[in-house]
């Protein structure tokens, strides 16, 4: 798994939380990229990501999605919260950055780079990064989901897609074989 594959260094640090949150709040790259420090609450159950603006909400209303702590060693809470002892920081972009020898930059990762890091530890992992894009962390929450029972307007409100044919889009093959008519007769 790509997961484990992953150490501790900072930048490795970065990369498995950037990969996580990514993931289960089923984020557009932008989005991703743009959240800040101070968009990140604590609660109870998880963290809540404030996204002040998505391509979806050029008003700027935002809306708050629930990262809920996992019960894995892949725990995206865990992860960020990694990554921000790292940072030492509580101020600025939340992902940014790294050079080559550890040293994480004050500017903003950007949105284009989350696909380069997907990538990247796709092929640490040994895995072809070919038709993988930072876009799949998004799609694979929906799939996800979609997958294990998850209602369409539970996971709309996380990836905040406007309507299930928006939703369906992105549903990659989930279903295909659950209840597949050759399955029962096979």
């Amino acid at each position: 798994m790509i997961l484990d594959a992953i150490g501790t260094a900072p930048r490795e640090r970065r990369d498995r939380a950037l990969l996580l949150i990514g993931w289960a709040g089923g984020f557009r790259c932008s989005e991703l990229a743009g959240l800040d420090l101070a968009d990140v609450e604590e609660a109870r159950e998880g963290l809540i990501l404030h996204l002040r603006r998505s391509k979806t909400d050029q008003t700027g209303q935002g809306r708050k999605i629930g990262i809920p702590l996992g019960r894995t060693r892949h725990c995206p809470v865990a992860a960020l919260t990694a990554w921000r002892e790292v940072l030492a920081t509580d101020h600025g972009p939340l992902f940014r950055p790294v050079d080559r020898h550890g040293n994480i930059q004050p500017d903003r990762l950007r949105g284009d780079a989350v696909s380069t890091i997907l990538r990247d530890r796709l092929t640490g992992a040994g895995i072809d990064p070919e038709g993988y894009s930072g876009h799949s962390l998004r799609a694979g929450l929906a799939t996800s989901a979609i997958k294990a029972g998850v209602p369409t307007y539970k996971v709309r409100a996380q990836t905040g897609h406007a309507s299930d044919m928006m939703l369906a889009r992105y549903v990659r093959d989930a279903g295909m074989f659950d209840g597949n008519a050759a399955g029962v007769l096979l």
